[in-house]
């Protein structure tokens, strides 16, 4: 890859790490009412899950910004945000208004997430990552 490559690379994972950094802090920060919107979706083990996602997210969106296990965080990620998508924003089961098409919105834009985690799983993190860095042994002379 060429430096315009690795450099738009490096920008779409800080911009994909902050889309799950930013949602994590938010779930701490309001954790009863994340907590009740699930209860509201039937969410099964609502303390127990939201606790994993709060986790997933923050860990998985640290990865992929600097480029440690990405291909592995950007999966599971990924498997998350479908989850979140099928549980979350399930369109499919609402009348025709303005919250149907919010859902739906929501729905396809996280799909949109998932194809470019799923790119990242597929090509990596690129050259400015910790994953990248070579490590040698000292020269001997």
């Amino acid at each position: 890859m060429n430096i315009l490559e690795n450099s738009c690379l490096l920008l779409g994972r800080v911009l994909m790490g902050l889309y799950f950094i930013i949602p994590a802090i938010s779930k701490i920060n309001k954790f009863e009412g994340t907590s009740v919107y699930m209860e509201q979706h039937n969410v099964p083990m609502v303390s127990l899950l939201l606790v994993l996602t709060i986790i997933i997210q923050l860990i998985g969106g640290v990865a992929i910004i600097v480029g440690f296990k990405g291909k592995v965080s950007a999966f599971i990620l990924a498997g998350l945000t479908l989850l979140i998508s099928l549980f979350m924003h399930d369109f499919w089961g609402m009348t025709e208004g303005v919250a149907r098409s919010h859902e739906l919105q929501n729905f396809f834009k996280n799909m949109g997430i998932i194809a470019g985690l799923l790119i990242i799983t597929g090509l990596g993190t690129g050259k400015f990552s910790l994953e990248d860095r070579k490590v040698t042994e000292p020269e001997r002379r």
